[in-house]
């Protein structure tokens, strides 16, 4: 009966009925997406809620677990993860046993803000974390900076020196080259387009996804089961997905900004990269970038592909240790609001 009634109507008029009934299939589609995604958000976050602490700096609050005492050591995660990922992976609770840990939520993951006025570039969120730091009682610290987060650590060392002791950097990504998943990864970070596709169609999409990418960053090795533990839709919130989104956007212009300055580094350098990462091209990355400084170490893991933390931490751990001996280890003059915020951290509250 109803392909007779559209039979009958002109071929102007059927066509106008198609064009209505798929806007209105596309938009029952989209809200229920919606509905789906702010569930799912809801949910992963009354179930993943703040382990660590709040400060607000220049207008920005940033989310941090700090753990131990000691010299400091600030841990930065790579694109798409949070301070948890160095939990996971064991680092901070190992480091925290001789060393005061602070690991950061970088700008707009985990629960830290990430304002639209500001273009969140590397020496942009190493402003801000450094001045975290500085309103925490830190004087001096030793940077980890895993992917993404190596290049916020090189920008805090090449813009306050003397306030960074020395960096060990993971999988970095230090030179512009072509990355054929960054302009997919930066379509949530497009205005109205990306703000509506995170809220409804990105995440379920990035979820599906998931195993695939997942494996892609351990590969060869396989995944870690400490890493699955971190929930995957807490990772894919919309907020978080802007971030993301936004980073893979910056990734090339970044490193070419920084690339220009490397050789005004002098703090000392430990690289750590897998032979096999499939993310980040080691040798046009850390190898490079360990010619161009010359005095910086470099180890290389065999067979080990992006996640170099999980696959051998406690090199990770010795490369700190090594790198803490060279510049010594300085004991921070905390300030008494620091002191209240570590014990108050130690004691869970």
């Amino acid at each position: 009966m109803t392909n007779n009634i559209r039979s009958m109507l002109p071929t102007t008029s059927r066509r106008h009925l198609d064009w209505r009934t798929g806007a209105l299939l596309a938009g029952l589609g989209l809200a229920a997406s919606y509905f789906y995604v702010r569930h799912k958000t809801q949910q992963s976050e009354a179930e993943h809620p703040p382990r660590g602490r709040f400060i607000e700096v220049d207008g920005v609050r940033l989310h941090y677990i700090e753990r131990g005492r000691g010299p400091v050591l600030v841990l930065l995660h790579g694109n798409g993860l949070t301070a948890d990922d160095y939990e996971k992976c064991g680092l901070l609770d190992r480091a925290a046993e001789r060393y005061r840990v602070i690991s950061f939520d970088r700008p707009g993951f985990g629960y830290s803000e990430r304002p639209r006025t500001t273009l969140w570039t590397p020496q942009a969120q190493a402003r801000l974390i450094h001045h975290a730091l500085q309103e925490l009682g830190v004087d001096s610290a030793l940077l980890v900076g895993h992917s993404w987060g190596s290049m916020v650590a090189l920008s805090m060392a090449l813009d306050v020196p003397d306030f960074v002791r020395g960096l060990v950097l993971l999988s970095g990504y230090y030179y512009p080259s072509v990355r054929l998943d960054a302009p997919l990864a930066a379509v949530p970070a497009i205005p109205i387009f990306g703000d509506l596709m995170r809220y409804t169609l990105s995440p379920i999409l990035m979820r599906l996804m998931w195993p695939l990418t997942v494996r892609r960053m351990f590969s060869p090795k396989k995944t870690s089961g400490r890493f699955k533990e971190l929930p995957p839709w807490f990772l894919l919130r919309p907020g978080q997905l802007r971030a993301q989104a936004a980073e893979a956007a910056l990734m090339a212009p970044s490193a070419m900004r920084l690339s220009r300055r490397y050789g005004e580094l002098n703090v000392p350098v430990t690289l750590i990269a897998g032979t096999q990462d499939k993310m980040v091209d080691t040798s046009g990355n850390s190898e490079r970038l360990q010619r161009e400084l010359r005095e910086a170490e470099l180890e290389l893991e065999p067979g080990v592909g992006h996640m170099t933390s999980y696959a051998d931490m406690e090199r990770v751990l010795r490369a700190v240790d090594a790198m803490a001996a060279q510049v010594g280890e300085p004991i921070p003059v905390r300030s008494a609001r620091a002191e209240a915020l570590a014990r108050a951290s130690e004691s869970g509250v």
